[in-house]
């Protein structure tokens, strides 16, 4: 196998009889089994006219075969595209349209939907049905084993960011990023063939399908795949499975399960959050019910996973930790830019940091000396460990002062009674923007506002204070649990719109 293809960091020093994917009520996939699986997908890719470097769109529900035919694509050199299933029409068809792939996987009741026009000249076929479909074109075709000798520097993906601050950006990560990033994760999490993994991850994001199956696979280990999550099957699989990777929503409402400390108390050894911030009220109740810290890291689409809290760190939580092994850090304020003891907004540089963006040389991502700028604020302290503060674009700016949200949101999730938090800017006739915030309460009724503004003013500054705490019984979050901030900007923006409002703010 070529070293520098992602195939060979996946399977190249696995046995074949070693257990790749683990599904309730179904046998073991070997790793042979699922080695000849990725073969054959490749021939019945190669079939369909798919050569390397074209992109191959993939909008399914989660399933094993799934995760095969991405490993399929990395395997010949074509480019992965994948698609959350929630995606509308209309943003799927943005997404082709861009993409310009030369096939679609869907599901097999979708195979209809994209006929021409929309369909754009690309080949459409369902993943699995009662005849026809490209899981059995996979089973009919003879295994492809040659491997695409590629570059490091080979696109393997195409992920598409949220389009929060405007329309969609395809990333390209690259063969090298995602071999890299897998075997510096396995080094700092200490992985190896005799952990399991809890995947109840979604297989759409890079999150759930490339970091957590690239890295417990590099590792030797297997992969407990769950179709989807829910708290009782996770449990119900948890003690065989050393490993979990969750994001703070799976972690808060496996805590509402009364077995849960039952099930820590099997083979777990280690719990990762990431995609979101980690709620310090959900970190100590997961300590308390099963004597585990949970640990985070941090990463964004462009850059895979820049940072990482090795297990059995102590005193850092809240901290996202230090940059992995080959990977550099620094963050960029108005004094200059700084490896430590600073704060501003963090780039990053190494094996990491993708090709660029997809159709789109004019987008500006990397800083003239060749650090791919996040987005992201950022404190590194002096042992260079890194807390990430908000987004740049989430910065509150009122009376000319820059607020934080995260500093506000850590001392709201302190207080009891307060399950997570969201701080945001809105306008406001005297400040430009105020500082408003909605809580997370089971009794969002009997939530004391005044006295909780009143609390804060001995914890911050009085410009960081929100003028206005709303309590909810639930915040907006997407599928892998980040607060839509703009859709609370949205909501809210009328909260200091007249003039009765603004005075007594």
């Amino acid at each position: 196998m070529n070293n520098r293809n992602l195939i060979h960091a996946l399977y190249g020093a696995r046995n074949s009889a070693d257990p790749a994917f683990l599904r309730p009520g179904v046998a073991a996939l070997s790793t042979g089994a699922a080695r000849d699986a990725v073969d054959r997908a490749a021939a019945a890719l190669t079939a369909c006219g798919v050569g390397q470097g074209d992109r191959v769109s993939v909008r399914v529900e989660k399933c094993v075969e799934a995760v095969l035919l991405a490993h399929a694509c990395f395997k010949l050199g074509a480019v992965l595209h994948p698609m959350n299933t929630a995606y509308t029409p209309r943003e799927v068809d943005a997404l082709l349209a861009d993409a310009r792939p030369a096939l679609l996987v869907c599901d097999p009741d979708e195979t209809e939907t994209f006929t021409e026009p929309r369909r754009q000249g690309f080949r459409v076929e369902g993943l699995r049905g009662d005849q026809g479909s490209f899981t059995d074109l996979t089973r009919a075709s003879e295994p492809v084993t040659a491997v695409a000798d590629l570059p490091d520097h080979a696109p393997a993906a195409l992920l598409y960011t949220s389009g929060t601050t405007g329309r969609p950006k395809g990333a390209l990560i690259t063969h090298g990023n995602l071999a890299a990033n897998a075997r510096t994760l396995v080094e700092v999490w200490q992985l190896g063939r005799d952990d399991v993994l809890m995947h109840a991850l979604p297989a759409y994001h890079a999150h759930g399908l490339l970091t957590a199956i690239n890295v417990m696979l590099t590792a030797g280990g297997a992969v407990c795949f769950l179709d989807r999550f829910e708290a009782g099957s996770v449990l119900h699989e948890l003690p065989r499975c050393s490993v979990m990777m969750g994001v703070p929503t799976h972690y808060a409402r496996l805590l509402k399960e009364p077995g849960l400390a039952a099930a820590a108390k099997g083979a777990l050894r280690l719990a990762i959050s990431g995609s979101a911030p980690l709620p310090p009220d959900t970190a100590d109740r997961f300590r308390r019910v099963t004597g585990m810290e949970i640990i985070e890291r941090y990463g964004t689409t462009e850059a895979a996973i820049i940072t990482a809290i090795p297990p059995g760190t102590a005193g850092r939580r809240g901290w996202v930790g230090w940059p992995l092994p080959g990977v550099r850090v620094r963050v960029a304020g108005e004094d200059g830019r700084f490896e430590s003891a600073a704060t501003g907004v963090l780039e990053t540089r190494g094996h990491n940091v993708f090709a660029g963006y997809w159709n789109r040389p004019e987008e500006r991502a990397f800083t003239d000396d060749g650090w791919f700028v996040t987005g992201d604020i950022a404190e590194i302290d002096d042992q260079g460990c890194v807390r990430i503060l908000g987004r740049e674009t989430d910065v509150v700016i009122s009376g000319g002062l820059n607020v934080y949200p995260k500093e506000v949101e850590d001392a709201l999730d302190g207080l009891d009674g307060v399950a997570g938090s969201a701080v945001f800017g809105v306008p406001h006739p005297d400040f430009g923007e105020a500082v408003a915030a909605v809580v997370e309460s089971a009794t969002p009724a009997s939530f004391d506002e005044s006295a909780c503004i009143g609390y804060l003013k001995t914890e911050l500054a009085s410009y960081k204070v929100p003028k206005r705490i709303i309590a909810v019984e639930s915040i907006p979050r997407n599928e892998l649990g980040k607060v839509a901030k703009a859709a609370l900007r949205e909501r809210y923006r009328e909260l200091f719109a007249t003039d009765g409002d603004a005075r007594n703010s």
